[in-house]
């Protein structure tokens, strides 16, 4: 892929600035893209053209006239379905909004237009983000890039799938149980959970819940970290928002691998992991671990953490949804509806209990991380399967205990709130992309981020650990 549209978001903005390149001409290779591969893997479930031509000819005036231009200045980008945007319709995947087109702009969707980014389009997302399969009754399902039948995950599928063919340089997405990371390793791209009020976010149900946050997608870690600072800001509406230090964000400091102490687990010590995966992260650290100071296999302590998060899960669901589920059950899809049952049969007990063992969690990971830079650990447990199928039912023979426990991987490292950058690691073993998660210490956003692109850099000189890009023309036909 070599097209304006496949550049770096760095790279473009910097030609953009030095008048080399023009938003437009950078705009229309982006809709060129779309409309070569987009109803292959339909990953864009709604554009808006006209306004973004309109933008990027203004873009283009302003680089003219010599004025000061944003961090995004000319930017094409992605917005995921669940996310507001000013006059285009946002559906969360529901029949519930088929037709609802916001009067406002989201908060970070306001803050990437102020630093100079494009909307293109809105991100096929599945109903209300649950799920990490990108399909809904609206839109039906984001393919996999590298295979259309198989699922691209989720919930931000769509964005990794636009991210991963070239359609824009930039997209932003959310993540409570991996929707961030999910797709970023399916889709051979680079997703980041940040700390729990990075990205502020006023729009959330449950304000004091650190599960669910929004955030970066892109190509690479140094794109990633540069939308990040456009999204970053505290919002006294969001409780966990925090004044955000961008200068450290961007542009990201050096790293020297050679000087990190490195935690490694397969499995984070409670997850079910398909056996041949566990094989491919094997071979992937064995070619990792002579970079680090050193490296150790050991478990984090994160005993309890499959009903720490069933529970604190299902109270989001209830407060969102339980009054539909009361008046129009019908309308709501199954994965809605297991959540909300599901939370309905819990007692004050058992969130009391939920909620105390998510704490001690929490805490038994920090005082684990003292003597650890970064964890690594695998993305996802199992390779792609169809998107027919809604989620994997079992691991290795073994059945699964709910429908989301396949991504024990993700959700385990959520109750942590430390930041969690996902990176693409070459392929798995049926020639699907694979990804590895780095978390860092507490509040080291910054840090996990310049980590990840000196890993990032290193990786790419290692057989088989670089980035792997789709075929678009076996893509196209």
């Amino acid at each position: 892929m070599s097209a304006l549209c496949d550049r770096s978001a760095v790279e473009l903005r910097r030609l953009i600035v030095a008048k080399e390149i023009s938003p437009v001409e950078l705009l229309a290779s982006c809709f060129e893209r779309i409309d070569e591969v987009n109803d292959k893997v339909n990953a864009f479930v709604a554009l808006c053209r006209e306004r973004a031509e309109a933008e990027a000819q203004e873009a283009e005036a302003a680089v003219l006239r010599g004025e000061a231009l944003g961090s995004l200045h000319g930017l094409p980008i992605g917005i995921k379905d669940l996310t507001l945007t000013e006059g285009l319709v946002t559906t969360f995947g529901s029949p519930q909004f088929t037709d609802f087109v916001p009067e406002a702009d989201e908060r970070q969707v306001a803050a990437m237009r102020a630093a100079g980014a494009i909307v293109i389009g809105k991100t096929n997302t599945p109903e209300f983000g649950a799920g990490a399969n990108t399909v809904n009754p609206v839109y039906g399902a984001t393919g996999n890039p590298f295979d259309p039948e198989k699922t691209s995950a989720g919930s931000s599928g769509g964005s990794a799938a636009a991210l991963a063919t070239g359609m824009v340089p930039l997209a932003n997405g959310s993540d409570m149980g991996g929707s961030l990371r999910n797709p970023a390793a399916y889709c051979g791209i680079v997703g980041m959970r940040p700390s729990p009020g990075g990205v502020a976010d006023e729009t959330t149900v449950l304000g004091w819940s650190s599960l669910g946050v929004q955030g970066p997608m892109a190509r690479s870690v140094e794109d990633l970290a540069l939308l990040y600072q456009a999204m970053a800001a505290e919002d006294h509406r969001d409780p966990l928002s925090y004044p955000i230090n961008r200068g450290e964000l961007w542009p990201l400091a050096d790293v020297d691998l050679g000087e990190l102490n490195v935690a490694i687990s397969e499995d984070l010590g409670f997850a079910p992991v398909d056996n041949d995966i566990r094989a491919t992260f094997k071979t992937a650290i064995a070619k990792l671990e002579p970079a680090f100071a050193s490296a150790r296999q050991v478990d984090p302590p994160l005993a309890g953490a499959d009903e720490a998060f069933e529970v604190t899960r299902a109270l989001s669901f209830v407060a969102a949804h339980k009054a539909t589920y009361d008046e129009n059950p019908d309308i709501l899809g199954p994965n809605i509806v297991a959540n909300v049952e599901q939370g309905l049969l819990m007692s004050l007990t058992d969130v009391a209990r939920a909620m105390a063992a998510h704490t001690a969690l929490y805490r038994r990971f920090v005082a684990f991380m003292e003597d650890y830079d970064i964890l690594i650990c695998p993305a996802m447990s199992v390779p792609p399967f169809p998107h027919g199928q809604l989620y994997p039912t079992e691991i290795n023979g073994e059945p699964l205990r709910t429908y989301f426990h396949w991504l024990a991987l993700a959700y385990g490292l959520t109750l942590t709130s430390h930041p969690v950058v996902c990176l693409p690691a070459g392929l798995d073993h049926t020639g699907m992309p694979f990804g590895i998660q780095i978390c860092g210490k507490r509040g080291s956003d910054a840090h996990v981020l310049a980590i990840s692109r000196a890993l990032e850099h290193h990786m790419v000189r290692l057989e088989g650990l670089g980035r792997p890009v789709p075929d678009l023309d076996r893509l196209k036909t």
